[in-house]
């Protein structure tokens, strides 16, 4: 039986891991469509750096279609969603992507939306020390016009859930935590809490 699945769309440093984060307290498994570039990144020798992973996320979408990171995603989910009540797929980018997910997984597919200022998502981009991370406002800037032109805008308009994430990472985890629990029921997080 396929689980619940979460898609998480927001910009770069929006907070979209950090839902992820929340979410394990509820032995919820997550695939980070990023980790999809990066291994195949390393299966070609090449460094994990801001703009290897753009480059082959851009090849990727013009040789096979701007759902060919999502398609690849979609069996992680099944195996790692086997026998929990959800499943956390992390950096959709486009309304491609999204199409693809409601195509694979119907009415169990819910997009969320995480939001945050330009402002407050640089800030939190210049201090988390990522790879793939663009540390220059400038980088910063050409990342996000960058994921625009894949649709994202789109999916974050289409999203089921809207968490705006100005605040701090634990008011964050709060909302998400309230918003798994009316979508799958009262769950409890490992360890009882």
């Amino acid at each position: 039986m396929v689980p619940e699945v979460i898609g998480l769309v927001g910009l770069q440093g929006s907070g979209k891991t950090e839902v992820a984060k929340a979410l394990a307290e509820f032995d919820v498994p997550f695939v980070r469509m990023g980790d999809v570039v990066w291994e195949e990144l390393k299966r070609r020798g090449q460094e994990i750096t801001e703009g290897n992973v753009a480059k082959l996320a851009n090849e990727l979408r013009q040789k096979e279609g701007f759902s060919a990171i999502a398609k690849r995603c979609v069996p992680l989910a099944l195996e790692r969603g086997k026998g929990k009540v959800a499943v956390i797929i992390d950096g959709i980018r486009g309304i491609a992507e999204v199409e693809e997910f409601r195509k694979a997984f119907g009415n169990k597919f819910h997009l969320w939306s995480v939001i945050a200022s330009e402002e407050t998502r640089f800030t939190r981009i210049a201090s988390r020390g990522r790879a793939d991370d663009a540390v220059s406002r400038e980088k910063f800037r050409e990342k996000d016009k960058r994921e625009m032109g894949w649709g994202l805008e789109d999916a974050l308009e289409n999203a089921d859930v809207k968490l705006e994430n100005e605040s701090t990472v634990e008011d964050l985890r709060q909302k998400s935590v309230e918003v798994f629990k009316r979508m799958v029921g009262n769950v409890e997080a490992k360890g009882g809490s």
